[in-house]
């Protein structure tokens, strides 16, 4: 009997929901607003989902991508209170933690900041012992007071142990219920941009936990018995464990789920995705079936921070978008509807002209209720269309490496604004269960296993390091519930330190592999 997948997908507009079976063929879909409450739309779309009769006892995995995390930050909404503890003095005093953060930002979440002895060389030497009677100081300055604790430490990803120890201390005087994010387990190197996605982490604690909770009563309501997974920015899994200790790691998952199912639905490896939803339009490169990773530090609400995300142009350009009429012009965006586009629409019964009542006014699509729409002036659906057209066009231009055509995949619920033919694209690829392709890309997504540290080739051979490397990303995807004989190495970054002593490298690892289900062997035998 063949294990079944369940994916969900939580958008700005709407909550997509696919069956699908071990051969990732679609056997149920289904799609239904989003919900202010989040709770109710994941609860929907599952519904709806299985009334295909597809039956629940054979779904042996279910994997859920939300944007609430990013949409938190952006927003500015349900961020916990957040007490920062840098192991780094006197080294780091120059600049206290949240220097460069907005000040909306920094009055909400950095609650309290200190800055302890401690701190380790690039290869794993101590700068200072760990001050560990300020560290217990600075715990009972902060129970009762935070949400959550982040603690950050001079390079931390080379060696962890300060960060290890100082959350102990923490830990005994806080109280088993705050959590406390460590620095090591979220970016990579550099001091100030790895803190501030520390706290960002911390300060999302009570968010995902709310998701998590979420898409674990829509599973029970249907006495789904089953894996539970989150997706991650790299387009792959995590466990709800990890993502409730690590939810930062989510913040992009969203589009990484579209441009993962774009590659699946249509079989290509290396394209340019273009997702349209209700709100906003995602645009982003497939390099050997992944998304392409940013090559600088990625900005969030104002934030810099260092962990890895894949490079996603966002444009304000959806189905939902609000339409103006202006002297020579149309104005497309940014406002939206977003979730209301069903009933705020003019097609749908609404008085808000969208991009939505232009497409069908322009006969680019059949919805609702087109007589609504008829009395439009010719000229303005007209400039509206180029518009979209134009915001179109650039953005896959900004996102394309090279001036020649590339292959582009249209999807998403709004796909159909993207014309048969665009400037820069050798073809518009339109694959079976488009609108859908982010539930997909969650049901299909892999595990993976990464490492970025900083190695000593000093009395190492280079080939030795590599293999050590590699055991080691092969052994955290393993953790992660990878089946070990499907790894592959799908990267590996290679940067020699000129300026550290030692014949110092740094160099990323990443493996990826088909999850690991109960009773795949029998079933593939």
């Amino acid at each position: 009997m063949q294990n079944l997948r369940l994916g969900v997908d939580v958008g700005g507009t709407n909550t997509d929901a696919v069956v699908l079976d071990d051969n990732h063929h679609v056997l149920a879909k289904a799609k239904t607003p989003t919900t202010p409450d989040v709770t109710t739309g994941i609860v929907q779309a599952v519904d709806l989902v299985l009334a295909s009769g597809e039956p629940s006892a054979r779904i042996s995995a279910a994997m859920l991508g939300t944007t609430q995390c990013i949409n938190a930050i952006l927003e500015r909404e349900h961020l916990g209170r957040v007490g920062i503890v840098r192991l780094g003095a006197p080294a780091t005093l120059a600049l206290p933690p949240l220097v460069d953060w907005p000040e909306d930002l920094r009055s909400l979440v950095g609650q309290a900041s200190y800055i302890v002895a401690g701190g380790c060389e690039f290869d794993g030497r101590e700068i200072s012992p760990l001050d560990e009677t300020h560290l217990r100081t600075v715990g009972r300055d902060l129970r009762g007071q935070v949400d959550a604790i982040a603690v950050s430490s001079v390079f931390a990803p080379v060696n962890p142990e300060h960060e290890r120890r100082a959350a102990a201390l923490l830990r005994e005087a806080v109280g088993e219920r705050v959590p406390i994010s460590l620095s090591h387990e979220i970016g990579t190197l550099g001091l100030l941009e790895r803190e501030n996605a520390t706290v960002l982490n911390a300060a999302l604690m009570r968010v995902i936990a709310r998701a998590v909770e979420a898409f674990r009563a829509a599973i029970a309501r249907h006495g789904i018995v089953a894996d539970l997974f989150l997706t991650q920015n790299d387009g792959t899994l995590m466990a709800l464990d990890e993502a409730l200790r690590s939810p930062i790691l989510t913040v992009a998952s969203g589009p990484t789920n579209s441009i993962r199912g774009a590659a699946e639905l249509s079989g290509l490896g290396d394209a340019v995705v273009v997702d349209v939803g209700g709100t906003t339009t995602d645009i982003g490169a497939l390099q050997h079936g992944f998304p392409r990773p940013s090559s600088v530090a990625i900005a969030l609400g104002g934030v810099r921070t260092n962990f890895r995300m894949p490079e996603i142009l966002s444009l304000a350009l959806g189905g939902g978008s609000i339409v103006r009429a202006e002297s020579k012009r149309a104005s497309v965006g940014p406002r939206s509807v977003g979730y209301l586009l069903t009933t705020a629409a003019r097609v749908f019964g609404g008085d808000t002209l969208t991009l939505t009542d232009i497409a069908v006014a322009a006969g680019i699509t059949h919805l609702g209720n087109p007589d609504r729409v008829r009395n439009l002036a010719p000229e303005l659906v007209e400039r509206a269309v180029g518009a979209a057209l134009r915001l179109l066009a650039e953005g896959i231009d900004r996102v394309k490496t090279s001036p020649a055509g590339v292959p582009v995949i249209a999807v998403g619920g709004g796909s159909f604004l993207v014309p048969d033919r665009l400037p820069g694209a050798s073809e518009i690829v339109r694959p079976e269960h488009a609108d859908c392709a982010n539930a997909i890309g969650a049901a299909i997504a892999q595990v993976s296993g990464e490492v970025d540290r900083i190695w000593r080739l000093e009395g190492r051979s280079r080939e030795s390091v590599l293999v050590e490397a590699r055991e080691m990303a092969c052994e955290k995807a393993c953790r992660a519930g990878a089946d070990p004989d499907t790894l592959e190495l799908i990267e590996r970054e290679e940067i020699p330190l000129a300026y550290l002593p030692g014949n110092a490298v740094r160099l990323r690892v990443k493996v990826v592999g088909r999850l690991k289900l109960p009773g795949r062997e029998r079933s593939e035998a």
